[in-house]
């Protein structure tokens, strides 16, 4: 994948009440809707929202932190 074209990881958890809650990952384009179904079994799923993270460059902030003092 060419540098600058990085696609976001998603997570999905699977929201059946009749079965365990399960977990994945999907990379796709901040363009694309989000997943209504698990690809590969086809139960219902939901996007789960993250904290993400973010990238530390020395001297400087890329953003506000949990517990972060100082200028931003």
């Amino acid at each position: 994948m060419p540098l600058g074209c990085r696609v976001p990881t998603y997570v999905y958890e699977t929201i059946d009440p009749t079965k365990p809650i399960r977990n994945f990952e999907v990379k796709q384009s901040v363009h694309d809707e989000p997943l209504v179904s698990d690809p590969e079994t086809g139960e219902a799923v939901r996007r789960i929202i993250s904290a993400g993270y973010s990238i530390l460059i020395p001297g400087k902030s890329a953003g506000p932190s949990v517990g972060s003092v100082g200028e931003h």
